[in-house]
């Protein structure tokens, strides 16, 4: 008896577990019915020359609302996600005021609902003040986990101190994200930033800054037992060190470190390529890509972390650090994909199977029977140029504007609903919380 189904993707190819394959997908109640499905649908997409990857997950996006809606808010920075290619992201929680109680989570998910557009879940940070109430908060439904900011960056969350932070480990069981750098070196360093040089920002927040805090924390969630899960890893010599931790920690990196580099960036882009940790040397970037080859990042994460053109034209160190990233993740890394420093597999690796399988996500990351019908549809060959017109981030800016590249995102699916299709929105806004398998209660 022939099959009906809401959707029908067909002709394009598929990223099954299996591996690449010319086939259909049906989709019924906003999961995967079919692999290899025929009958009929409500809606049939013709893929022929795309190809259908699991929808990819940015597990790292500041979108600045509540308190910054002038840089971005939820609305603005989930639609530039998905006009991207993005079906979800864990957004981060230093906003005014902080995520960090139960009341302000629930503000965040009364806020996305029915103005995202993609999926989401939202980071409660770590203070001194909530450190022993961490294990409840992180079992909030829409909770991402816990996030620690061993060094200050944009906003007021910092833990520094090894007995605080021990005290965060103790409390609770998921897998903790690290901001590492470490805060009294940083301290001790300022005197190495030069007025109006951005440049200068790597010298400041040097290696040592980031190694001294990888080690730091790595021990202490040993002590702990603990799982973590370290941010925009930029040396080199972190990646060998959390090679060998994997039994507790995983980590990330992201396409600004990967694609740019000190020598170029900061005379081109000035302080539009400040951000934290920093661009380091073409050789940490090429050192990055060398443990990326082996194995050992397990996500990417694009840090989109938005500022004001008029707050970026400060004078350094004036100037806030940070920079967009999340429409311009997928389309980086396919260029990546086309030039051969990367395999497909690999990048479905880090946007899609990286975190399901870190962070439990339910029902997401595969194309598989019964999971979600989340979909990056992209054209491999499609060559094309960053513009500005294409930005949807409220910033309005991005330190890829005018880069010619190969690999284009053409469709965002979610739940079997065409969010977005050849750079054209749905009607309406229908991002869900995302569910974590850690959470779900009877």
């Amino acid at each position: 008896m022939p099959q009906t189904y809401d959707l029908i993707l067909k002709n394009g190819r598929v990223f099954t577990p299996g591996g690449l394959a010319e086939t259909s997908i049906g989709v019924r109640d906003g999961r995967i019915a079919a692999i290899g499905a025929s009958g009929d649908a409500g809606e049939v997409i013709d893929c022929a020359g795309l190809v259908v990857l699991p929808g990819a997950i940015d597990t790292q996006v500041h979108f600045r609302e509540p308190g910054l809606e002038q840089k971005e808010d939820l609305e603005s920075g989930s639609r530039a996600a998905v006009l991207g290619g993005i079906t979800g992201v864990f957004e981060m929680p230093n906003t005014k005021p902080n995520t960090d109680t139960a009341d302000a989570l629930a503000d965040k998910l009364k806020r996305a609902a029915g103005r995202m557009w993609c999926e989401h879940a939202f980071y409660v940070g770590a203070t001194n003040a909530n450190a022993r109430h961490l294990d409840e908060l992180e079992m909030l439904p829409g909770a991402a986990g816990i996030k620690v900011f061993m060094g200050a960056s944009t906003g007021d969350l910092l833990v520094s101190e090894d007995d605080v932070l021990a005290e965060v480990l103790a409390s609770g069981r998921r897998r903790v994200a690290i901001h590492a750098e470490d805060e009294a070196r940083m301290q001790a360093r300022m005197g190495e930033r030069v007025e109006g040089e951005p440049s200068s920002h790597p010298v400041w927040r040097d290696d040592e800054s980031a190694i001294l805090a990888t080690r730091r924390i790595l021990k202490l969630a040993r002590e702990a037992r603990r799982r973590i899960h370290v941010l925009h890893v930029t040396t080199p010599a972190e990646l060998e060190l959390l090679g060998r931790n994997k039994d507790i920690a995983s980590c990330e990196v992201t396409p600004q470190h990967l694609t740019l580099a000190a020598e170029d960036a900061y005379p081109r882009l000035g302080s539009h390529a400040q951000m934290n940790p920093p661009i380091r040397s073409a050789a940490h970037r090429d050192g990055l890509w060398h443990w990326l080859d082996q194995g050992v990042p397990d996500v990417i994460g694009s840090d989109h972390a938005p500022h004001t053109l008029e707050e970026k034209a400060k004078p350094y160190p004036a100037s806030p650090s940070g920079m967009p990233g999340v429409q311009t993740l997928l389309p980086l890394m396919l260029n990546h994909v086309a030039e051969g420093r990367l395999t497909l597999e690999r990048l479905v690796d880090l946007t899609a199977f990286g975190p399901q399988r870190l962070f439990g996500l339910t029902g997401k990351g595969r194309i598989a029977m019964g999971y979600d019908a989340d979909f990056s549809i992209v054209d491999l060959k499609s060559r094309w140029t960053i513009e500005e017109s294409w930005l949807a981030s409220r910033c309005g800016w991005s330190p890829f504007t005018g880069m010619r590249i190969t690999g284009r995102p053409v469709g965002t699916i979610i739940r079997g609903n065409r969010v977005m299709w050849d750079g054209q929105l749905a009607d309406q806004a229908a991002g869900q919380p995302f569910r974590f398998d850690e959470t779900i209660r009877a």
